[in-house]
């Protein structure tokens, strides 16, 4: 028998627990749509994701490396889908809505600007005087009104609760609120969830990209305890795994290390705080969603390692400081001639203002655009 929504949401009501964010009760959407037959409401709004073009840009922005210089690197897409599949089985697990923290997860980093966050910090610097750039509120603008594909309005029209949990910052500060709602202090636990998935899903990829790249090696990896206690139970499990294998099966592991104690932790705090719905998670003492404090310690020496060794390493900051060096003069060149914009950018000219409108039409080009832009332009 074919499932329709509504035994969608039944299954939700059914299976979920009490502080799980239900389909059928979501705050809807900003501009009123009919119900789909066939999928829930934040069922819909991964399609929707997914099937943008914002999100497709992702395959080609910086998440560490900048795009071209190896082809096995992570890439903004390829990082939003481990994390997604992170946020999936934390969700599932802890019994709340999947779909919702996929949805989230999905849409986290679209607001992403070309190469990295050193591309980020630049257009926050060249946006001082006019409301500055952050990635997540970009994100946000995107699937609210940046999207031009769909005939009723602007953006995507997801619902409420996917929209709130692509503020997580905002929702920090005293008294924040979405369309009239409040989004703190606490985010609901699916984006709870996604939160600590990209804090999953980092700690493990970027260390086998740094391996990759030749920055680090296994001997330093070894000095880090996460890193021995992830080795060890491969080691464990697999007595004979060949060297070649082990760094990929380590990398892994890291993965299954994080969400084990994330689960174990979560399962305390929720039996703890005993939340009976979403605004009891939200009004909790503190976040429901987390690492334990003693892997909070273990994670602590592993990032900083990664800062120090991958992040901060001359290579790849070299190469992130070129490429913004000429996101910059492309920026600086629109300002000169905004008729170099697309064409939807210069029809946002009148309502967003000259420096919003070209802020979000740089933040919104892949990092091989951007270069293609300077070449045309002769930027280079």
């Amino acid at each position: 028998m074919i499932e329709s929504r509504a035994d969608r949401e039944n299954l939700e009501k059914q299976t979920l627990s009490s502080y799980a964010a239900f389909s059928a009760e979501s705050r809807g959407r900003k501009f009123s749509e009919s119900k789909a037959s066939r999928r829930a409401d934040f069922q819909r709004d991964c399609d929707r994701i997914v099937n943008s073009r914002c999100f497709r840009r992702l395959e080609y922005k910086t998440q560490v490396f900048v795009i071209g210089t190896q082809d096995h690197y992570r890439t903004r897409l390829t990082h939003t889908m481990e994390m997604t599949q992170v946020a999936r089985t934390l969700a599932r697990a802890l019994r709340v809505n999947e779909d919702l923290s996929a949805a989230i997860s999905l849409a986290h980093d679209i607001g992403h600007s070309p190469f990295g966050h050193s591309g980020e910090r630049a257009l926050d610097k060249l946006m001082a005087d006019h409301g500055g750039f952050d990635h997540n509120i970009q994100s946000l603008r995107w699937v609210e009104e940046l999207e031009e594909t769909y005939p009723e309005f602007n953006g995507l029209n997801l619902t409420w609760e996917v929209r709130s949990g692509l503020c997580k910052h905002l929702s920090r500060e005293p008294g924040a609120q979405l369309d009239g709602f409040p989004i703190g202090p606490w985010q609901m636990v699916e984006g709870q969830i996604a939160d600590v998935a990209d804090d999953i899903s980092y700690h493990a990829h970027d260390a086998e990209d740094g391996l990759d790249a030749g920055l680090i090696t296994l001997d330093q990896l070894r000095e880090i305890e996460l890193w021995r206690m992830a080795e060890e139970r491969v080691n464990e499990l697999y007595p004979n795994t060949p060297p070649n294998r082990l760094r990929y099966s380590t990398v892994r592991m890291m993965f299954t290390l994080q969400v084990e104690d994330v689960l174990v932790r979560s399962e305390q705090l929720l039996n703890d705080w005993r939340p009976q719905s979403v605004h009891d998670v939200m009004n909790a003492p503190d976040r429901l969603v987390a690492f334990s404090p003693e892997f909070k310690k273990l994670l602590k020496p592993y990032r900083s390692f990664l800062f120090e060794k991958m992040y901060f390493h001359p290579e790849v900051a070299s190469a992130g400081d070129d490429a913004v060096r000429l996101m910059t003069r492309l920026f600086e060149h629109y300002l000169e001639h905004p008729d170099d914009l697309g064409e939807k950018a210069k029809k946002r000219l009148e309502s967003e203002g000259l420096h919003r409108t070209v802020c979000d039409y740089v933040a919104g080009c892949t990092d091989r655009y951007a270069f293609e832009e300077c070449q045309k332009y002769h930027l280079t």
